[in-house]
C-alpha cells in the first residue's frame, strides 16, 4: 500500500535520505564503527600501511623503478589485498544494513546480530557485487572491441553502452538491503531493487553524486596534502607511511560507512513511500 500524506502521495525525499543517514551515524556510531573498523578501517589500514612502506623502501625511484619480478610480486600482491578488500565490504555493508534498520526502529544495534546476519546474507550479497562487477568489465572491453574497429563512431557507441549500464547499477542500488532484509537471492533481490527505484531513480543518482563528489573532494585534498608534504621531504619517511596509511583508510571508511548507511536509508525510504512499509515491519523479520 502506497504511503500517503494529507491525502497526496509522497515522493522520495533525498533530504530526508541526508538527515536520516547522519542520524543514524551519529546515535549508532559505536557499532558502526566497530563493523566499519572490523571490515574496512583494519584490512585497508594493513594494506595501506604495507603499499607505503613498500614505496618508502624504494626511494626516488618508487614502483617505476622496480625490478621486473619485483614489480609482478607488488602487482600480485596488490591484487589479493583488493579481493580481500573486496569481498569484506560486502560484509560490511550487509551489516551496516541490520544496523540502520535497527536504528531507525529505536533500538540500539548489537554488532553480533549485525555480524551473524551479514555472515547468512554474504554469498547473495557477493554474488549482486559480482554480477555488477562482470556487467561493467564487459560494457569496458566492448567499448575497447567496438572503438578498435570503427575509431570515431565507435567511443560515442562504447559511451552508450558504458551509460546504459551506469544506469542499470545505479537501478539497483538496494539489492543488497532486499538481500538482507528480504531473503531474496541474487537475481530476486537484482528485480526487486530495479521494482523500488523506479521511479526514483534520478533523486538517488543526485544523492550519490553529492556523497560521491563530496567523498572525492576530501580524498582529493588529503592526496593533495600528502604529496606536498613528502615533496617537501624529499620523500616517503616511516613516519609518512603510517600518516598516510592512517589517513586514507580514515577518509575510505568515512565514505564507507556514509555510503552504505545512506544506501539502507534509501531502502527503507523507498519501502516507505511506495509501499507504506513501517520500520518495525522490516526489522521484524528477524527478530
Amino acid at each position: 500500500m502506497a504511503s500517503v500524506a494529507g491525502g497526496r502521495l509522497e515522493k522520495f525525499s533525498i533530504g530526508r535520505v541526508f538527515s536520516n543517514t547522519f542520524s543514524v551515524i551519529g546515535r549508532s556510531f559505536g557499532p558502526l564503527a566497530v563493523i566499519v573498523g572490523l571490515f574496512t578501517a583494519l584490512p585497508a589500514l594493513i594494506y595501506n600501511f604495507w603499499n607505503f612502506s613498500r614505496i618508502a623502501s624504494l626511494g626516488a625511484g618508487g614502483v617505476a623503478g622496480m625490478e621486473q619480478a619485483a614489480l609482478a610480486n607488488y602487482g600480485i600482491t596488490s591484487m589479493i589485498a583488493a579481493l580481500v578488500i573486496f569481498v569484506l565490504a560486502f560484509l560490511a555493508q550487509a551489516a551496516l544494513v541490520r544496523a540502520t534498520v535497527e536504528d531507525l526502529n529505536g533500538k540500539s544495534p548489537a554488532v553480533g546480530d549485525c555480524i551473524q546476519i551479514a555472515l547468512r546474507r554474504f554469498l547473495p550479497a557477493f554474488g549482486i557485487g559480482l554480477v555488477v562487477f562482470l556487467a561493467m568489465a564487459v560494457a569496458g572491453f566492448v567499448t575497447v572491441i567496438i572503438a578498435s574497429l570503427i575509431p570515431l563512431i565507435g567511443w560515442l557507441i562504447g559511451l552508450a553502452i558504458i551509460v546504459a549500464v551506469a544506469i542499470w547499477v545505479l537501478s539497483i542500488a538496494v539489492a543488497v538491503p532486499v538481500v538482507v532484509q528480504e531473503r531474496q537471492g541474487v537475481f530476486g533481490s537484482i528485480s526487486r531493487s530495479r521494482q523500488l527505484t523506479k521511479g526514483s531513480r534520478w533523486a538517488i543518482f543526485g544523492l550519490f553524486l553529492i556523497i560521491g563528489l563530496t567523498a572525492m573532494l576530501i580524498q582529493g585534498g588529503f592526496s593533495l596534502l600528502f604529496g606536498l608534504v613528502i615533496a617537501s621531504a624529499g620523500g616517503i619517511s616511516s613516519t609518512g607511511a603510517a600518516v598516510g596509511a592512517v589517513g586514507s583508510s580514515l577518509v575510505s571508511s568515512i565514505f564507507s560507512t556514509v555510503i552504505s548507511v545512506a544506501i539502507a536509508v534509501t531502502y527503507v525510504e523507498l519501502r516507505r513511500v511506495k509501499e507504506g512499509t513501517s520500520i518495525d515491519e522490516l526489522a521484524e523479520i528477524f527478530s
